[in-house]
């Protein structure tokens, strides 16, 4: 038993599951000014201030969403309010993938990082623009739209904000531009010494000249030898052309061998995913690495906020464009999936906590409770019974464990996971 010490807060009798320490057992876990002071089998509810009874519950390192869009306003209706993605939904972390540019960065880090109670870090855009609604406007994406030089510079002066680079290797760029812009893309991150995280999967309509000889299916084994170890592949398991499985339902046959060169996969899950492709793709052998969300404005439902004034209200193309969202999810919500698909609880707390450190080069700040260590812990339900799980494909599958944010810690403060973007359960 734990003698008293004064700490501030007490989470008593929950499993805490750490793969950094190697931790995954009933604990109780003690704070004191914002930092992880103990865990041990048993600490005296004496001995501190609050004490909250947490059995039954998942207590994690503060959840990393790698993949989120939350430069609010700035890129229109796409930017999420960033702590109702976060620390409201039982995530501590966000990483937004590609909103800010060189030009827009610092408006993110004053309006967005420094404002929210959110830990907020960022992709920068290899594209001047940033992610400001480019879906409508391909045009801004061309290789005349980036600065090889200004992007770096920006990067290596904001290291503590900008942990990689965000570019697009799909069908519609490669129609309009060819390979060039992912190769701008990739020269940056090298002379920044910052990861890629590449999208694949279609993004962008078709121009009126159609594909001008370009193969969605041939974009992948292209770009992944620009590509250096920690360099990311986003959407493995998208629906759409140009990703992790061809038109003819057969996995690359080059994407095992830059795994083993040290490229990573990150779900990136959003309105791409597709239980049906993600089946396949497990199937043979592709674990992603890193569990990213991807909610943004056009397949995230928030109730009572409207789009913003003067936005387009629908796509030309509005009942087959990629952004078009119906199933409700949230990074639990996907956490749930990835067990539904047969992988294990243990594997799937690391692609939220260790391995996205990891991939953020954070090892030394994120992803752990040991004692010493900044405060940031999610606290879930895991709620058993049968579950219906939907995508966009309305493909549906049954989940027996449905992982739910009950709240979470953030430098030691509590946040109660009661954002309206949250999906209910539904009973089978």
């Amino acid at each position: 038993m734990v003698e008293p010490t004064g700490y501030d807060l007490l989470l008593k009798g929950g499993r805490v599951i750490c793969p950094a320490t190697g931790v995954d057992g009933v604990r109780d876990v003690a704070i004191r000014g914002g930092r992880i002071a103990a865990v041990a089998d048993a600490i005296l509810p004496t001995s501190a201030a609050q004490t909250v009874d947490v059995a039954g519950k998942l207590v994690l390192p503060g959840l990393i969403d790698t993949h989120g869009h939350i430069y609010q306003y700035v890129t229109g209706r796409f930017g999420l309010d960033p702590d109702m993605v976060g620390v409201r939904s039982g995530v501590t972390t966000v990483v937004d993938q590609g909103g800010p540019s060189c030009m827009t960065l610092p408006g993110f880090r004053h309006f967005i990082a420094e404002r929210s109670e959110t830990n907020v870090l960022c992709f920068l855009s290899a594209y001047l623009v940033g992610g400001l609604e480019g879906h409508f406007y391909p045009n801004l994406y061309s290789p005349d739209g980036v600065d090889i030089d200004a992007t770096v510079r920006s990067a290596v002066a904001n290291r503590d904000l900008v942990r990689g680079i965000k570019g697009h290797a799909e069908i519609g760029g490669f129609a309009r531009w060819g390979i060039k812009v992912m190769e701008m893309a990739a020269e940056i991150a090298r002379r920044a010494e910052v990861p890629l995280y590449v999208h694949f999967g279609q993004l962008w309509g078709l121009p009126e000249s159609g594909a001008n000889g370009e193969d969605a299916d041939t974009i992948l084994e292209r770009v992944i030898p620009l590509l250096k170890e920690g360099d990311v592949l986003a959407h493995p398991f998208t629906r759409h052309p140009g990703g992790f499985v061809n038109a003819e339902g057969e996995l690359h046959h080059v994407l095992q061998a830059a795994i083993d060169r040290g490229l990573t996969v990150d779900v990136g899950h959003g309105s791409h995913f597709s239980y049906r492709l993600a089946k396949m793709a497990l199937a043979a052998g592709v674990v992603p690495h890193t569990l990213g969300a991807d909610m943004h404005g056009y397949n995230t439902q928030v109730p009572e906020i409207p789009a913003p004034a003067g936005t387009p209200e629908e796509h030309a193309d509005d009942e087959n464009h990629p952004f078009k969202g119906q199933a409700r999810f949230s990074l639990t919500q996907a956490m749930s999936s990835m067990m539904t698909l047969g992988l294990p609880l243990d594997y799937v707390v690391k692609m939220v906590t260790t391995h996205p450190a990891k991939m953020l080069g954070m090892e030394d700040s994120l992803g752990s409770l040991a004692v010493g260590r900044v405060a940031d812990v999610s606290v879930l339900d895991d709620v058993r019974g049968r579950f219906v799980l939907r995508d966009n494909e309305d493909y549906r599958v049954i989940a027996e464990r449905l992982l739910q944010p009950s709240f979470c810690l953030r430098a030691g403060k509590r946040f109660d996971a009661d954002s309206p973007i949250l999906p209910q359960a539904i009973a089978a």
